[in-house]
């Protein structure tokens, strides 16, 4: 829960609302895009210079199906919204929780009361640069942000993260709130450094992301798939996590080739090759240690596949991204 403080600033009736409190039927879409189609355009939003905004969800009416030119965080900081992702997937946010949207899926939000307080963070895709190289480790909350950020295609259009009561989480969020609200000098920087610490914290809790969404079966078979490999690429097997979902094998890896684009032995393969990338960066340990910790046991096989997938060797890899000089590494 933020502070009384923040939480007053959010309360205050905007222009925009006193509009429709008084009789106004729609939002002035004017104020959002200038173009036919309605895709909210940061340009009417930020600041020139600017990566990153926070601007309060207007209330007392229907915001209709739109996209935007940038990512959208919405944190619902008191009472709770409900959201139409592609006009048919219906998320109720409730305080605490965030809904991360990637720039193509299309959004609409039935209307708020008064009390019904959310804060949407307007943020350009440089802003993540920085951020993302923070997070350790590859995982279901990484993946979405890069390829979302790319134009890739993605598991999920959106991330829905169930967040309340997590110390860490809600004290960066408000430091970003407040940061944002009072126009602080070197905010871009500040912020950015708060997000690569916000992702880093939710990036403990990927497997329960979109978890309890209603009319998620699927993608919720695909996330605990997901899940599976990014800890368990060392040895697991399509069987095994096939029969903790219940599902026959078949239908598994056809799920996960219909919504990845890849089989799971692929997956587990990329997975492999994201570890030694990032152990070949963070830790002085030999190649052939690195393979034995991966599971690799074709050293030849290795070196065709991260060639393949990262134009160079593993050596000239880790000439080009080494972050460590001396030490045995873990």
């Amino acid at each position: 829960m933020l502070r009384q403080e923040l939480l007053e600033l959010l309360r205050r009736i905007t222009p925009e609302e006193q509009e429709l409190l008084n009789g106004k039927a729609d939002i002035q879409r004017g104020n959002y895009t200038s173009g036919q189609e309605f895709v909210i355009d940061s340009r009417l939003l930020l600041e020139k210079g600017r990566l990153i905004e926070i601007r309060p969800h207007t209330r007392f009416a229907y915001f209709p199906r739109h996209r935007h030119n940038y990512v959208e965080l919405v944190y619902m900081a008191q009472g709770s919204t409900t959201h139409i992702i592609d006009g048919h997937e219906r998320i109720v946010l409730s305080s605490g929780d965030l809904l991360f949207l990637n720039q193509n899926v299309s959004h609409e939000i039935l209307p708020a009361g008064e009390e019904d307080l959310a804060v949407n963070f307007i943020i350009l895709p440089e802003f993540f640069l920085r951020p993302i190289s923070m997070v350790e480790r590859e995982n279901i909350l990484y993946d979405f942000l890069t390829e979302s950020l790319s134009g890739q295609s993605t598991v999920s259009r959106y991330l829905h993260i169930q967040a309340s009561g997590i110390v860490p989480v809600e004290n960066l969020l408000e430091s970003m709130i407040w940061t944002l609200a009072e126009e602080m000098p070197g905010m871009n920087s500040i912020n950015q450094l708060s997000m690569g610490l916000l992702l880093m914290n939710l990036s403990r809790f990927a497997a329960n992301i979109n978890r309890n969404d209603p009319g998620q079966r699927e993608q919720n078979l695909v996330f605990s798939a997901l899940s599976y490999v990014d800890s368990r690429y060392r040895d697991g097997t399509l069987a095994e996590i096939a029969a903790e979902l219940g599902e026959p094998e078949y239908a598994l890896s056809r799920l996960l080739k219909q919504r990845t684009g890849c089989n799971f032995k692929a997956l587990l393969q990329r997975r492999k090759l994201q570890q030694a990338a990032y152990l070949l960066s963070n830790t002085t340990l030999p190649v052939e240690s690195i393979l034995e910790r991966i599971g690799y046991e074709n050293s030849s096989y290795f070196y065709r596949r991260f060639r393949t997938r990262y134009g160079c060797s593993p050596r000239e890899y880790r000439e080009n991204n080494r972050l460590i000089v001396q030490g045995q590494g873990v």
